[in-house]
């Protein structure tokens, strides 16, 4: 059943509920009302009847039947007076009260009202000179048996109506309320791929629907731009694997097609560790990039950005021997107020990346400095080198995005993607400025450890 059906059913369902209590209601209130005001009715008529016969002298039992009888009577009405002792006094028309035991079984206390056989009936106690008499008197309302059946008839058919009307309009307000739907599932089902620029309309932006389709659009942006990276990654990561593989392979086959002297065989052997050993940084680059991707669980703990800061300047300066790093740092009072939560392995790679960057592009001297604040901890890596193109600073930071002026100098232009995302994982901000043979700024801003 779809939801369209499931709605226009359960607002029908609801609505037959509630139609149905309330007609109920009207009934039993009708019916009780009607039957209150004809058995009052009915008492006074048999208290008049009553009294002109008991206390009225002049009347006797056939005055009072002709005046009974001159009167407007109820449908088929008995009246009987009996004295203290159930012996009869007056009666007319009487069928049911007839028997001296019917009579005897309904004169409970001064008042009682009793049915027999779709008759009303009422008893009462009169009082005349401190004698009692018994007084009977029953009828049926046949104002109220024709009222109910006419009321009855028109509860029927309103509530036929009514429920008729509620499942048209339930039917169409339904399909109304399901349309945006539809057309979500329409949209969505047009979606692929291939085709994730596609987006839903969003509405009103304010509703539950509209909310949905935003939601739906970001995630369409999302899933675009990891497809896009995707794509990138695969297309630069195959050429940049398979160039030099197949140099190493083509130089090997021409090597061996002529015989060669140890002296070149040693040579070429070397070449081809140097290229091996570039390659192994690529495929391992490659990996740690693709193993942050994966946003698998990662550990953070309390660390100290000044060692592991420290530590990877002693790396890199075995790396670039006579290459001078300067670090500026003023220690706070506390050690702590250098710690922050972090992945120190993760932290250094990224730290890794930034100082081998700036050494590699730059032959002067490399500053790190400490800016220390109550809630941050800044650092910035500084270096005097060749600097990135304005118009590109943008994109440096996409897997094998490598600037325009440096495609002389070895690289693969995953450094700073890693950096990105490791930076991104740790909440911290990086920004960066850089002119041309002026050389390249990182500042790169750690929240400290609350407390």
């Amino acid at each position: 059943m779809n939801i369209k059906t499931r709605l226009s059913l359960q607002f029908t369902l609801i609505t037959t509920g509630i139609l149905l209590f309330f007609s109920l209601l009207v009934y039993y209130f009708s019916y009780t009302s009607q039957l209150a005001k004809f058995r009052q009715n009915l008492l006074d008529s048999a208290k008049n009847m009553t009294t002109l016969l008991i206390n009225v002298v002049e009347v006797d039992s056939l005055l009072l039947q002709k005046i009974q009888q001159s009167t407007i009577s109820w449908e088929k009405e008995e009246l009987t007076i009996t004295d203290s002792a159930f012996n009869l006094i007056y009666e007319n028309n009487v069928q049911y009260l007839a028997d001296n035991k019917t009579l005897m079984n309904n004169a409970s206390g001064d008042l009682n009202y009793f049915s027999i056989a779709g008759k009303d009936g009422v008893y009462y106690k009169h009082i005349y000179d401190k004698c009692p008499y018994h007084v009977f008197a029953m009828a049926i309302d046949k104002s109220r048996v024709e009222n109910l059946t006419s009321l009855r008839k028109i509860l029927f058919w309103s509530v036929i109506f009514i429920i008729w009307l509620s499942v048209l309009l339930s039917y169409l307000f339904s399909k109304k309320a399901i349309k945006p739907i539809s057309q979500i599932i329409k949209n969505v089902q047009e979606i692929n791929s291939l085709k994730l620029d596609k987006r839903l309309d969003e509405g009103n932006r304010k509703d539950e629907l509209a909310q949905l389709a935003i939601t739906f659009n970001e995630m369409l942006s999302n899933l675009e731009i990891a497809f896009k990276n995707q794509e990138d990654f695969v297309s630069n990561a195959s050429h940049e694997l398979r160039t030099p593989l197949t140099v190493m392979i083509g130089e090997t086959d021409y090597f061996l097609s002529h015989e060669r002297s140890k002296e070149e065989c040693t040579k070429h052997i070397s070449g081809l560790v140097t290229d091996l050993k570039k390659l192994n940084l690529l495929i391992n680059n490659l990996l740690e990039l693709a193993q942050i991707n994966k946003n698998t669980e990662i550990i953070f703990s309390d660390v100290r950005i000044d060692e592991i800061v420290f530590s990877v300047i002693h790396e890199i300066r075995d790396k670039y021997h006579g290459r001078k790093i300067v670090p500026r740092i003023v220690y706070p009072e506390s050690g702590s107020e250098l710690v922050i939560k972090g992945n120190s392995g993760m932290l250094e790679i990224a730290l890794k990346n930034l100082l081998d960057n700036a050494c590699k592009f730059s032959n002067d001297d490399i500053i790190i400095e400490f800016v220390i604040t109550d809630n941050h901890i800044n650092i910035i890596i500084e270096d005097k080198g060749i600097g990135i193109p304005a118009n590109e600073l943008k994109s440096i930071y996409k897997p094998f995005s490598r600037a325009s002026n440096v495609k002389y100098i070895g690289g693969f232009g995953i450094g700073l993607a890693l950096v990105s995302k490791i930076l991104e994982l740790h909440d911290a901000v990086i920004d960066i400025e850089s002119n041309l043979n002026k050389g390249t700024r990182f500042d790169i801003l750690f929240r400290r450890k609350a407390g």
